[in-house]
Protein backbone atom coordinates (compact mmCIF):
# COMPACT_ATOMS: atom_id res chain seq x y z
CA UNK A 1 0.00 0.00 0.00
CA UNK A 2 1.36 3.37 -0.95
CA UNK A 3 1.74 6.19 1.38
CA UNK A 4 0.00 8.40 -1.52
CA UNK A 5 -3.41 6.97 -0.23
CA UNK A 6 -3.85 9.57 2.19
CA UNK A 7 -2.93 12.55 -0.50
CA UNK A 8 0.80 13.97 0.88
CA UNK A 9 -0.22 13.83 4.42
CA UNK A 10 2.61 10.66 5.36
CA UNK A 11 4.81 11.86 2.65
CA UNK A 12 4.61 15.02 4.46
CA UNK A 13 4.90 13.97 7.75
CA UNK A 14 8.23 12.25 7.70
CA UNK A 15 9.61 13.92 4.59
CA UNK A 16 12.13 15.02 6.83
CA UNK A 17 13.67 11.56 7.08
CA UNK A 18 13.11 10.36 3.42
CA UNK A 19 14.97 13.15 2.34
CA UNK A 20 18.29 12.62 4.71
CA UNK A 21 17.90 8.76 4.17
CA UNK A 22 17.73 8.84 0.87
CA UNK A 23 14.91 6.66 0.85
CA UNK A 24 11.30 5.64 0.72
CA UNK A 25 9.58 5.23 3.97
CA UNK A 26 11.69 6.64 6.69
CA UNK A 27 11.63 3.85 8.95
CA UNK A 28 15.73 2.83 9.84
CA UNK A 29 16.60 -0.82 10.89
CA UNK A 30 18.05 -0.83 14.21
CA UNK A 31 21.60 -2.48 14.44
CA UNK A 32 21.25 -6.09 16.10
CA UNK A 33 24.79 -7.83 16.43
CA UNK A 34 24.46 -10.55 14.04
CA UNK A 35 21.03 -10.23 12.49
CA UNK A 36 21.71 -6.50 10.98
CA UNK A 37 24.02 -8.40 8.32
CA UNK A 38 23.99 -7.85 4.58
CA UNK A 39 20.78 -9.95 4.26
CA UNK A 40 18.53 -8.21 5.78
CA UNK A 41 20.28 -4.60 5.63
CA UNK A 42 19.61 -5.07 1.87
CA UNK A 43 16.13 -6.61 2.44
CA UNK A 44 14.79 -3.49 4.51
CA UNK A 45 16.41 -1.07 1.76
CA UNK A 46 15.15 -2.43 -0.86
CA UNK A 47 12.26 -2.77 0.74
CA UNK A 48 11.92 1.18 0.96
CA UNK A 49 13.20 1.27 4.12
CA UNK A 50 17.09 2.26 5.43
CA UNK A 51 19.26 -0.65 6.63
CA UNK A 52 21.62 -0.36 8.83
CA UNK A 53 24.93 -3.00 9.47
CA UNK A 54 25.92 -3.50 13.00
CA UNK A 55 29.73 -3.76 12.88
CA UNK A 56 29.54 -4.72 16.79
CA UNK A 57 32.94 -6.05 17.41
CA UNK A 58 33.89 -6.58 13.38
CA UNK A 59 37.60 -6.07 12.65
CA UNK A 60 38.26 -3.96 9.91
CA UNK A 61 38.78 -6.31 7.35
CA UNK A 62 35.33 -7.91 8.62
CA UNK A 63 33.50 -4.85 7.99
CA UNK A 64 34.85 -4.08 4.80
CA UNK A 65 33.49 -7.39 3.80
CA UNK A 66 30.49 -6.95 5.25
CA UNK A 67 29.65 -3.82 3.36
CA UNK A 68 31.17 -4.99 -0.19
CA UNK A 69 28.78 -7.51 0.17
CA UNK A 70 25.95 -5.71 1.03
CA UNK A 71 26.45 -3.03 -2.28
CA UNK A 72 26.15 -6.86 -4.16
CA UNK A 73 22.76 -6.91 -2.94
CA UNK A 74 21.27 -3.27 -2.88
CA UNK A 75 21.57 -0.48 -4.73
CA UNK A 76 19.72 1.50 -2.35
CA UNK A 77 20.97 3.88 0.46
CA UNK A 78 22.45 2.26 3.60
CA UNK A 79 24.31 2.93 6.80
CA UNK A 80 26.84 1.39 9.05
CA UNK A 81 26.71 1.27 12.82
CA UNK A 82 29.99 1.72 14.94
CA UNK A 83 30.36 1.12 18.34
CA UNK A 84 32.31 4.31 19.71
CA UNK A 85 34.25 2.16 22.56
CA UNK A 86 35.45 -0.10 19.69
CA UNK A 87 39.42 0.10 19.81
CA UNK A 88 39.45 0.39 15.99
CA UNK A 89 37.06 2.47 15.76
CA UNK A 90 39.36 5.07 13.67
CA UNK A 91 40.30 2.13 11.51
CA UNK A 92 36.57 1.14 10.72
CA UNK A 93 35.80 4.82 10.28
CA UNK A 94 38.64 4.89 7.26
CA UNK A 95 36.83 1.65 5.93
CA UNK A 96 33.35 3.29 6.06
CA UNK A 97 34.87 6.28 4.17
CA UNK A 98 36.86 3.77 1.36
CA UNK A 99 33.58 2.35 0.66
CA UNK A 100 31.73 5.72 0.24
CA UNK A 101 29.22 4.63 3.01
CA UNK A 102 26.58 7.46 2.96
CA UNK A 103 25.39 6.84 6.63
CA UNK A 104 27.08 6.22 9.77
CA UNK A 105 25.13 5.76 13.41
CA UNK A 106 27.84 6.30 16.27
CA UNK A 107 26.41 4.16 19.03
CA UNK A 108 27.04 3.09 22.75
CA UNK A 109 28.72 6.04 24.28
CA UNK A 110 29.33 9.95 23.32
CA UNK A 111 31.57 10.04 20.12
CA UNK A 112 34.12 12.29 20.20
CA UNK A 113 34.29 15.48 18.40
CA UNK A 114 37.40 13.76 15.86
CA UNK A 115 35.48 10.48 14.95
CA UNK A 116 32.12 13.25 14.14
CA UNK A 117 34.80 15.87 12.08
CA UNK A 118 36.70 12.88 10.41
CA UNK A 119 33.29 11.28 8.92
CA UNK A 120 31.69 14.63 7.76
CA UNK A 121 34.73 15.53 6.34
CA UNK A 122 34.52 12.22 4.13
CA UNK A 123 30.75 13.51 3.07
CA UNK A 124 29.01 11.15 5.37
CA UNK A 125 25.74 11.89 7.61
CA UNK A 126 26.73 11.88 11.41
CA UNK A 127 23.53 10.00 13.35
CA UNK A 128 23.61 10.02 17.31
CA UNK A 129 22.04 8.44 20.11
CA UNK A 130 21.15 11.10 22.22
CA UNK A 131 19.67 9.74 25.74
CA UNK A 132 18.45 13.43 27.42
CA UNK A 133 17.93 16.87 25.83
CA UNK A 134 21.35 18.31 27.42
CA UNK A 135 23.25 15.80 25.65
CA UNK A 136 21.02 15.90 22.26
CA UNK A 137 22.16 19.96 22.17
CA UNK A 138 25.37 19.30 22.63
CA UNK A 139 25.71 16.34 19.80
CA UNK A 140 24.30 18.83 17.56
CA UNK A 141 27.00 21.41 19.21
CA UNK A 142 29.90 18.90 18.03
CA UNK A 143 28.16 18.15 14.10
CA UNK A 144 26.05 15.52 14.29
CA UNK A 145 23.79 15.08 11.61
CA UNK A 146 20.79 13.87 13.29
CA UNK A 147 19.78 11.76 16.27
CA UNK A 148 18.23 8.91 17.50
CA UNK A 149 15.95 8.64 20.87
CA UNK A 150 16.05 5.40 22.26
CA UNK A 151 13.87 4.46 25.01
CA UNK A 152 14.19 1.47 27.71
CA UNK A 153 11.56 -0.04 25.76
CA UNK A 154 14.10 -1.25 23.64
CA UNK A 155 16.00 -4.51 22.73
CA UNK A 156 20.00 -4.86 23.95
CA UNK A 157 21.21 -2.42 25.85
CA UNK A 158 18.84 0.00 27.03
CA UNK A 159 18.98 3.48 28.83
CA UNK A 160 16.43 4.50 31.94
CA UNK A 161 14.38 6.36 30.08
CA UNK A 162 11.29 5.56 28.47
CA UNK A 163 10.69 6.30 24.79
CA UNK A 164 6.85 8.82 25.08
CA UNK A 165 8.75 10.71 28.02
CA UNK A 166 11.80 11.22 26.11
CA UNK A 167 9.90 12.02 23.03
CA UNK A 168 7.92 14.92 24.98
CA UNK A 169 10.98 16.07 26.38
CA UNK A 170 13.50 16.48 23.06
CA UNK A 171 10.90 16.74 20.27
CA UNK A 172 9.44 19.68 20.59
CA UNK A 173 12.92 21.60 21.47
CA UNK A 174 15.00 19.97 18.70
CA UNK A 175 14.20 21.34 15.84
CA UNK A 176 17.81 21.51 13.79
CA UNK A 177 18.14 17.94 12.73
CA UNK A 178 16.04 15.56 12.16
CA UNK A 179 14.99 12.80 14.96
CA UNK A 180 14.56 9.52 14.70
CA UNK A 181 12.40 7.52 17.43
CA UNK A 182 13.31 4.24 18.60
CA UNK A 183 12.19 1.54 21.53
CA UNK A 184 9.01 -0.19 21.96
CA UNK A 185 7.51 0.32 18.25
CA UNK A 186 6.11 -2.16 16.28
CA UNK A 187 3.01 -0.84 14.59
CA UNK A 188 2.04 2.12 12.25
CA UNK A 189 -0.45 3.95 14.31
CA UNK A 190 2.83 4.65 17.23
CA UNK A 191 4.81 5.70 14.09
CA UNK A 192 2.39 8.38 13.14
CA UNK A 193 1.96 9.28 16.93
CA UNK A 194 5.48 10.16 16.89
CA UNK A 195 5.81 11.69 13.94
CA UNK A 196 3.31 14.24 14.40
CA UNK A 197 4.83 14.95 17.91
CA UNK A 198 7.82 16.03 15.09
CA UNK A 199 9.58 13.11 14.67
CA UNK A 200 11.44 12.77 11.40
CA UNK A 201 10.90 8.69 11.41
CA UNK A 202 11.73 6.07 14.01
CA UNK A 203 13.93 3.09 14.08
CA UNK A 204 13.07 -0.41 14.36
CA UNK A 205 14.78 -3.25 15.27
CA UNK A 206 12.93 -5.99 16.64
CA UNK A 207 9.99 -5.89 14.34
CA UNK A 208 12.17 -7.06 11.86
CA UNK A 209 13.96 -10.40 13.69
CA UNK A 210 11.71 -12.58 12.36
CA UNK A 211 11.80 -11.19 8.53
CA UNK A 212 12.27 -14.04 5.95
CA UNK A 213 15.64 -12.48 5.21
CA UNK A 214 16.68 -12.51 8.76
CA UNK A 215 19.61 -14.91 9.05
CA UNK A 216 18.74 -15.71 12.88
CA UNK A 217 18.54 -19.25 13.89
CA UNK A 218 14.70 -20.72 13.41
CA UNK A 219 14.62 -21.49 17.30
CA UNK A 220 15.42 -17.73 17.64
CA UNK A 221 13.20 -16.72 15.35
CA UNK A 222 10.62 -19.00 17.73
CA UNK A 223 11.44 -17.70 20.44
CA UNK A 224 10.01 -13.90 19.54
CA UNK A 225 7.08 -15.25 17.88
CA UNK A 226 6.01 -17.12 21.96
CA UNK A 227 6.78 -14.04 23.85
CA UNK A 228 5.24 -11.15 25.09
CA UNK A 229 6.18 -7.88 26.26
CA UNK A 230 6.39 -9.25 29.87
CA UNK A 231 9.22 -11.60 29.14
CA UNK A 232 11.30 -9.00 27.65
CA UNK A 233 13.27 -8.27 30.89
CA UNK A 234 15.90 -5.92 31.44
CA UNK A 235 18.83 -7.57 33.52
CA UNK A 236 20.01 -5.68 36.99
CA UNK A 237 23.06 -4.48 38.37
CA UNK A 238 24.16 -6.27 40.92
CA UNK A 239 27.02 -3.74 42.11
CA UNK A 240 27.42 -0.10 41.66
CA UNK A 241 31.03 -0.87 41.66
CA UNK A 242 30.74 -2.68 38.68
CA UNK A 243 27.76 -0.06 36.52
CA UNK A 244 26.95 -2.90 33.99
CA UNK A 245 24.15 -0.99 31.24
CA UNK A 246 20.97 -2.97 31.60
CA UNK A 247 20.28 -5.63 28.81
CA UNK A 248 16.56 -6.10 27.87
CA UNK A 249 16.23 -10.00 26.72
CA UNK A 250 13.74 -12.48 27.21
CA UNK A 251 13.53 -14.64 30.31
CA UNK A 252 15.93 -17.74 30.13
CA UNK A 253 18.75 -19.96 31.58
CA UNK A 254 21.16 -17.48 29.85
CA UNK A 255 20.14 -14.39 31.89
CA UNK A 256 20.42 -16.08 35.33
CA UNK A 257 23.96 -17.34 33.50
CA UNK A 258 25.00 -13.42 32.80
CA UNK A 259 23.90 -12.63 36.69
CA UNK A 260 26.53 -15.63 37.66
CA UNK A 261 28.82 -13.62 35.81
CA UNK A 262 28.91 -10.74 37.36
CA UNK A 263 28.79 -12.05 41.24
CA UNK A 264 32.07 -14.12 39.44
CA UNK A 265 33.54 -11.11 38.39
CA UNK A 266 33.16 -9.09 41.30
CA UNK A 267 34.20 -12.19 43.37
CA UNK A 268 37.39 -12.29 41.76
CA UNK A 269 37.83 -8.48 41.99
CA UNK A 270 37.13 -8.12 46.04
CA UNK A 271 39.87 -11.11 46.10
CA UNK A 272 42.34 -9.05 44.24
CA UNK A 273 42.40 -11.69 40.96
CA UNK A 274 41.43 -9.08 38.54
CA UNK A 275 41.40 -5.63 37.87
CA UNK A 276 38.44 -3.88 37.91
CA UNK A 277 38.82 -2.62 33.92
CA UNK A 278 39.29 -6.25 33.39
CA UNK A 279 36.51 -7.66 35.54
CA UNK A 280 34.32 -4.94 33.70
CA UNK A 281 35.29 -6.05 30.90
CA UNK A 282 34.66 -9.89 31.08
CA UNK A 283 30.79 -8.77 32.21
CA UNK A 284 30.56 -6.98 28.99
CA UNK A 285 31.93 -9.70 26.96
CA UNK A 286 29.54 -12.21 28.32
CA UNK A 287 26.96 -10.83 26.11
CA UNK A 288 28.79 -11.16 22.75
CA UNK A 289 29.14 -14.91 22.86
CA UNK A 290 25.66 -15.57 24.76
CA UNK A 291 24.22 -13.40 21.54
CA UNK A 292 25.91 -15.42 18.92
CA UNK A 293 25.23 -18.57 20.91
CA UNK A 294 20.94 -17.86 20.50
CA UNK A 295 20.94 -15.77 17.13
CA UNK A 296 23.32 -18.16 15.16
CA UNK A 297 23.56 -21.79 16.90
CA UNK A 298 19.94 -21.80 18.13
CA UNK A 299 20.65 -22.02 21.62
CA UNK A 300 17.65 -20.06 23.16
CA UNK A 301 17.98 -21.47 26.55
CA UNK A 302 21.42 -20.54 27.55
CA UNK A 303 22.46 -17.91 25.02
CA UNK A 304 20.65 -14.33 24.54
CA UNK A 305 17.59 -13.13 23.44
CA UNK A 306 17.81 -9.35 23.45
CA UNK A 307 14.45 -8.65 22.08
CA UNK A 308 12.48 -4.89 23.04
CA UNK A 309 8.69 -5.29 24.50
CA UNK A 310 7.18 -4.71 20.93
CA UNK A 311 8.41 -8.22 20.93
CA UNK A 312 4.75 -9.29 21.49
CA UNK A 313 3.59 -7.46 18.17
CA UNK A 314 5.92 -10.17 16.58
CA UNK A 315 3.65 -13.05 15.47
CA UNK A 316 4.71 -14.53 12.71
CA UNK A 317 7.60 -14.88 10.22
CA UNK A 318 7.35 -12.40 7.12
CA UNK A 319 9.35 -10.90 4.34
CA UNK A 320 10.60 -7.88 4.98
CA UNK A 321 8.44 -5.84 2.55
CA UNK A 322 5.65 -7.31 3.98
CA UNK A 323 7.01 -6.03 7.49
CA UNK A 324 6.91 -2.37 6.08
CA UNK A 325 4.26 -2.83 4.09
CA UNK A 326 2.29 -3.21 6.71
CA UNK A 327 3.14 -0.59 9.05
CA UNK A 328 2.56 1.95 6.23
CA UNK A 329 -0.88 0.71 5.50
CA UNK A 330 -1.22 1.00 9.68
CA UNK A 331 0.15 4.08 9.57
CA UNK A 332 -2.41 5.34 6.92
CA UNK A 333 -5.68 4.16 7.98
CA UNK A 334 -5.03 5.50 11.49
CA UNK A 335 -4.23 8.92 9.55
CA UNK A 336 -7.72 7.96 7.59
CA UNK A 337 -9.57 7.69 10.66
CA UNK A 338 -8.32 10.91 12.15
CA UNK A 339 -9.42 12.53 8.66
CA UNK A 340 -12.94 11.27 8.87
Amino acid sequence: MNDSIIPGHLTDLWAKGKEFLGCEHAIMCGAMTWVSERHLVSAISNAGGFGVIACGSMTPDLLDTEIKATAELTIKPYGVNLITMHPDLDELIQVCLSNAVSHVVLAGGLPSSASIKTLKEGGVQVVCFAPALVIAKRLIKLGADALVIEGSEAGGHIGPVSTSVLAQEILPVIKDVPIFVAGGIGRGEAIVNYLEMGAAGVQMGTRFVCAHESIAHPNFKKAFVRGNARDAMPTVQIDKRFPVIPVRALSNAGTEEFMNTQRAMIEKFVAGEIEQGAAQLEIEHFWAGALRKAVIDGDVERGSLMAGQSVGMVTKEQSTEDIIGELVAQANAALRKRNH
